[in-house]
Parts: C-alpha cells; structure tokens; sequence
C-alpha cells in the first residue's frame, strides 16, 4: 500500500533504502579491485577497527569484531606478516598487546577510499543538484535517526565501534556525507 505524499518507484522506504544499500555494496567492492595487497573482507574490517580504535588491545578488537579471541589472534597474525599492523606490549600494563597500523596498513585504507570516492562521486555527478542536495538531506535525517537508540534496546548504532558514526575517522558507509563533499568510506 503506498504511503501517503510518497512518489517513486518504491511505496516501502525499507525496500528504497535496502535497494541503495545493494547499489553501495556493488560501488564499495569496486574500492577492492586492483589494491595490494589484496586483503580478505574480515581483513579489511580488522583494518579498519584498528583505525577506529589505535593502540587497542586484542579482547577490545574482539569485542567490536564481535570475534572470538583466538579468531582475532590469527586474523592479526595474518595482518602483522602483510605488513598491515603491529603489535606491542602496552606501555603501563605488560600482560595487554596494543594493535596499530603500519605506514602500509594506513595506506591501503587511503587508497581504498581513494578508489571508492571516485566511483560515488561518478554516480552523484550524474545527479540533478535537487537530487544530490534531498540525498544529502536525507542522509543525514537516517543517520540522526540511526544514532538513536536500536529497535532491539541494545546500543545505538555510534557505540557499534570503530564502524560506527561515532568512530571518529570520518564519514562511514552507513553515514551521510557532508553536504559539500562525498563520503569517505572504506
């Protein structure tokens, strides 16, 4: 049943948003293609948790992970023979291991972002400005309303960790961008 004042080819906004977000997964592999090292999907989120939280101990990245200890041991093991991260002894508390990206870790996110910039920024500049700006609006109307508390009563979407709004490394995929510049998502 259509909802009233909606026009398009959706009437479900849920069925819209899911469509986009099948669209972005398509454009966000694209930011995969050609990068070395080449680096597994599970990998690349290690990447990028690792940003989100530098200097994180291992049951720390378990937790945003949502990985077992030993799983995340192996997955950084992998990351550390790449090249793509260190691990340490932390400072002040000799039994926690800090995880941070190397040069090479850093980037890799950077051109992955690079190459994913350049296929959204393709796809919006064949938008109408009107489009591009009630995006960009909208955009950030989903974000706010994702940042609220989650229909489960668990966390909102910004405590999710380093993947979340609330990271701090910049617009996410699930984040609306700026109003003049296009998402940095990884």
């Amino acid at each position: 049943m259509p909802s009233p004042g909606r026009s398009g080819a959706y009437e479900d906004p849920a069925a819209a948003v899911v469509a986009a977000a099948e669209l972005l997964a398509v454009l966000h592999a694209r930011g995969q293609d050609g990068v070395e090292p080449a680096v597994s999907p599970s990998q690349l989120r290690a990447l990028l948790a690792v940003e989100g939280a530098e200097g994180a101990n291992l049951r720390t990245l378990s937790g945003v992970l949502g990985s077992r200890p030993s799983s995340v041991t192996r997955l950084c093991d992998r990351l550390e023979a790449m090249g793509l991260l260190t691990r340490s002894p932390h400072p002040s508390r000799r039994r926690e291991v800090e995880v941070r990206l190397t040069p090479l870790g850093r980037d890799l996110l950077a051109e992955r972002r690079a190459v994913r910039v350049r296929e959204l920024s393709a796809v919006l500049g064949r938008m109408a400005p009107d489009a591009l700006d009630a995006l960009v609006t909208g955009l950030g109307a989903f974000r706010e309303a994702a940042e609220g508390p989650s229909a489960s009563g668990g966390r909102t979407l910004g405590e999710d960790g380093p993947e979340g709004p609330a990271a701090g490394r910049g617009a996410s995929a699930g984040a609306a961008p700026r109003a003049s510049t296009v998402p940095d998502s990884a």
